[in-house]
């Protein structure tokens, strides 16, 4: 039982942007990708989530494969994407952002459903009604991941959590990871913040000019900072 992606090949424009990646994301765990900006992080999320196609590989959840699949299908599979950028529905208020999102839900199950993500982020229980747009950045992205927890999701992709927000912010976003991993939720969480992504990785991918130049775990990786290094200068 495992999110795997084996060979990962995408290009856009005739440019090759992820060039044979491989890693796998377990349940209860988090995998992270680290790298400098334009590594490839961002475009290995897209077209995990079915939202960039991918010339080569396979990527399957669970023993079934999803490459090739639209993102509707693969939510369905029960892989959910947070992209980067506090993506929401900004003219729309917070209940009903989470209504949308969990449109394939019969009622009961959507009631439930959006019950555990305002338990999950009590903040935004408390701003139901607010205009999800007024809100800040942090309260946007915690949204942003109540989206896709609307779906209920076995593994969730979250492309730069981090990136923007405050350190307190970032400290309850973790938290909130943290309580997703207790329910079994396997992660891959995308940060240019190594600390932070070192504080709850398991295991570690780190990619430069859309290659794969580490996988393994966090523990060794902390124990060898200039593999790090290498990947950003």
């Amino acid at each position: 039982m495992a999110l795997v992606m084996e060979d990962i090949c995408v290009s856009t424009n005739g440019r090759e942007l992820v060039k044979g990646a491989s890693l796998t994301v377990d349940p209860g765990k988090v995998t992270a990708v680290l790298g400098a900006n334009g590594a490839g992080k961002s475009e290995l999320v897209l077209a995990i989530a079915g939202m960039l196609p991918i010339a080569r590989g396979n990527i399957t959840v669970d023993g079934h494969p999803i490459q090739g699949c639209t993102p509707d299908t693969v939510r369905l599979a029960g892989v959910a994407a947070v992209p980067e950028g506090h993506r929401v529905l900004s003219r729309l208020s917070v209940d009903d952002n989470l209504r949308v999102a969990g449109s394939m839900l019969s009622g009961a199950k959507l009631g439930r459903t959006m019950a555990e993500t305002y338990a999950l982020f009590p903040e935004l229980a408390e701003r139901k009604r607010q205009l999800a747009g007024t809100m800040s950045g942090g309260q946007q992205q915690m949204l942003a991941i109540g989206h896709a927890l609307m779906a209920r999701p076995r593994y969730l992709l979250i492309d730069e959590m981090s990136l923007g927000l405050a350190p307190l912010i970032i400290k309850r976003l973790v938290k909130a990871i943290s309580h997703l991993l207790e329910k079994d939720t396997g992660i891959l969480l995308v940060e240019q913040f190594t600390e932070v992504a070192l504080s709850v990785a398991t295991s570690v991918t780190v990619m430069r000019t859309g290659k794969v130049q580490y996988s393994g775990l966090a523990s060794e990786l902390k124990a060898r900072p200039e593999i790090l290094e290498k990947a950003y200068f």
